[in-house]
């Protein structure tokens, strides 16, 4: 599935490699997880994703870089008249892109997430779509800083740079066990804004199987750069023709028989879900927030890479 490691990328995984006594607590499948995640990870960005996060993620404008001496052609706008004065000839101001951002992963990790009925379960994508975000700013040597949510705060991790802070990243959404079963959405964008004073890139990554927090959305939007993505499992988009099943709430407990023969109740089901899905990304879209559709059972990379084409082009 994968091409053979290079050397440079064999060394860079081993460099990346904490002591094995940091890792006592871990067992070895999990250990073993962690590293198909950086393994796979690093592989899609270096080789599929290489450039377009750079291109989409501009830095926070133009800084000053040093004055040279004034050239034919060049924007007289520009001239230092302080240094012109001084050096009894004219000098110009040379700026440079700000490159570096400070991106803020928020992932979801209530109850909800630990359904799937295709290969993997929605939080295992969760975990491998932050990683994938993850390795792509650090390449850029931008800041990723982590807040893992349910219906509390659950745990953070401060904006930093590293190998060894991806990898603390990584192994913190892969093995946390949250504490919380529900979902409060208005509790990670409130805590993004009392912590995050300056603007940061935020990706929002969850179900969404909440309400009520479309105000904090909003607060959050007007400081950051706050992108939603959506997790969705194609069983919650319908419902297999298989007689009678009880469906359970995950995050509340709450139990309900279900007829599918029932083909007026199927296809109502499959209506219902997609009004929702719908109406919320319209409401995202109208106060600035882009959403990023992921399905457990279609690629990841794909939709992550269309955006950030779509989002290039857009800025």
């Amino acid at each position: 599935m994968f091409k053979t490691l290079t050397q440079p990328f064999r060394d860079w995984f081993q460099d990346s490699t904490p002591e094995p006594e940091q890792d006592k607590n871990l067992s070895p499948e999990l250990l073993q997880r962690i590293r198909t995640i950086q393994v796979k990870t690093n592989y899609l960005v270096n080789d599929i994703m290489a450039g377009e996060y750079v291109s989409a993620f501009k830095g926070r404008g133009m800084e000053f870089s040093e004055v040279r001496e004034y050239q034919p052609g060049d924007d007289v706008r520009l001239i230092d008249w302080n240094v012109t004065a001084r050096m009894n000839q004219p000098f110009i101001k040379e700026f440079k892109e700000e490159r570096e951002l400070t991106l803020m992963l928020l992932v979801d990790v209530s109850s909800s997430g630990g359904f799937g009925s295709a290969e993997k379960l929605k939080n295992e994508v969760s975990a491998e779509i932050a990683s994938i975000l993850a390795f792509a700013a650090i390449k850029n040597n931008d800041k990723i800083g982590l807040i893992v949510f349910s219906d509390k705060i659950e745990h953070t991790i401060p904006p930093k740079k590293g190998k060894a802070h991806i990898w603390n990243i990584i192994r913190t959404i892969l093995n946390f066990k949250p504490e919380g079963k529900g979902t409060n959405l208005s509790l990670p964008l409130e805590y993004l804004l009392n912590i995050q004073k300056r603007k940061a890139t935020a990706f929002l990554i969850s179900d969404f199987q909440d309400d009520g927090y479309e105000a904090k959305l909003k607060l959050a939007k007007q400081k950051h750069d706050l992108v939603a993505i959506s997790i969705t499992d194609p069983r919650e988009e319908t419902l297999p023709d298989v007689g009678l099943i009880q469906l359970e709430d995950a995050e509340t407990g709450e139990t309900l028989l279900v007829d599918t023969h029932d083909k007026e109740m199927t296809t109502q089901y499959a209506r219902q879900f997609q009004q929702i899905r719908d109406k919320r990304k319209t409401y995202f879209s109208s106060i600035g927030i882009d959403t990023i559709e992921i399905h457990t059972n279609r690629s990841l990379t794909d939709p992550i890479i269309r955006y950030f084409k779509m989002r290039e082009k857009k800025h």
